[in-house]
């Protein structure tokens, strides 16, 4: 959503951005529904008359019928750009015969055909909106902004010198010269908390980001990380890896504590929380992603890996449907199924790890090749159209 108002933005809207702070998790359903249905509605009929409304679903209880009603009265054109069904998060936790989700799933049914245009993130999710719920949408694949670029040497540099300024405790182990840096940015720097000791010898840096909620399981990283440990103990010649699984979210307490108990020797793993400006430079610099979302409703595709390809970054990814309208098996990364069928992918991968040689090095040649329009280009054939058309 920040995008779409940096974009409407560069060509001459007056955009008004507007978003729930989130409130204490002891807040009933209704009492949050109610609450913000009436902060929703004073905001959007305080505020200057807009010709369009335009609104992220997810979250969309109670915003697209608070969002609807203003436009009815005020004469403005209603747009939801689908990400998701609300429901089916929630039925991650509550189940799907749960009477909150039931009533949310005919809430989303109710009055979302009642919006002027309407967005979606995959094909897959457009021809669901259209069979299942009438409503006929234009397909917007998210597309990297240009921050999201491969990142230079020097810049990694900096970066892990000031992770390790950020954190005293952990100190570079001394990039002595430019040369060195060069040739082996991270050969003798600590890049954070969990990573104590790394050997004379590059590791690979793994990369991982979630927001740590139930539509990721991480344990089945971790138990690929342990398969990767004894694949090198038992002899492989693979290299040693830091795993860095950045975000922030509410089962991430209960993942440390699965990783405090993990015996591993040749991998380290930590989990900061990175600046924003810092992120896109440290995806950038990483040798391998790794995507442990899995979609609640089979529809819409991570963000993180849109991020990641536009670092040129190769993608080990979870399978779930319609995910192959962006990881191409085998040609841009990989898809698996299971923490052992990971574990072989780490260990294939990163088998001639430092060269760019072998399938890692093909798959980044192909993401050069191959990209895209970014955001920009994207927005400006697919939205603005949609936009003034009559």
């Amino acid at each position: 959503m920040q995008y779409h108002a940096l974009s409407l933005s560069k060509h001459g809207y007056n955009v008004t951005f507007v978003g729930f702070l989130v409130g204490p998790k002891i807040l009933t359903y209704v009492t949050k529904v109610i609450l913000q249905c009436l902060q929703l509605l004073y905001v959007l009929l305080r505020m200057e008359t807009q010709s369009h409304i335009l609104m992220q679903n997810p979250p969309g209880l109670p915003g697209i019928a608070v969002a609807w009603l203003v436009c009815v009265l005020r004469g403005s054109r209603f747009v939801i750009d689908w990400h998701n069904y609300g429901y089916t998060i929630m039925a991650l936790s509550h189940g799907d015969t749960h009477p909150v989700v039931r009533l949310a799933k005919w809430y989303e049914h109710f009055f979302g055909p009642l919006a002027s245009r309407n967005l979606c993130v995959t094909n897959a999710m457009k021809d669901d909106l259209q069979k299942n719920w009438g409503i006929k949408a234009t397909t917007l694949y998210d597309c990297p902004p240009s921050i999201f670029r491969e990142t230079p040497l020097k810049l990694q540099h900096g970066l892990f010198m000031r992770l390790a300024n950020t954190y005293p405790q952990f100190q570079s182990r001394g990039c002595e010269e430019d040369k060195q840096v060069e040739r082996s940015v991270f050969s003798e720097c600590d890049l954070c908390e969990e990573a104590v000791t790394l050997r004379a010898e590059r590791p690979a840096l793994l990369l991982s980001s979630t927001s740590w909620t139930e539509d990721e399981d991480f344990s089945v990283l971790l138990k690929a990380l342990e398969d990767y440990e004894g694949f090198i103990k038992a002899g492989a010649s693979l290299p040693s890896l830091v795993c860095v699984i950045t975000g922030k979210g509410p089962q991430k307490e209960y993942y440390r504590k699965l990783i405090d108990s993990l015996q591993l020797e040749h991998v380290q793993i930590c989990t900061p929380w990175l600046e924003a400006e810092d992120y896109p430079v440290l995806l950038g610099s990483a040798d391998l992603g790794v995507c442990l979302h899995k979609s609640s409703s089979g529809l819409d595709l991570p963000m993180k890996v849109v991020d990641m390809f536009g670092c040129c970054l190769p993608v080990c990814a979870i399978h779930f449907h319609c995910l192959h309208e962006l990881v191409k098996h085998e040609e841009n990364g990989l898809i698996f199924r299971d923490a052992q069928e990971l574990a072989e992918q780490l260990k294939s991968l990163l088998s001639e790890f430092p060269g760019s040689g072998g399938q890692l090095g093909a798959f980044r040649m192909t993401l050069r090749r191959s990209r895209g329009p970014g955001w920009d280009e994207n927005w400006d054939q697919n939205v603005l159209p949609l936009l003034s058309a009559p």
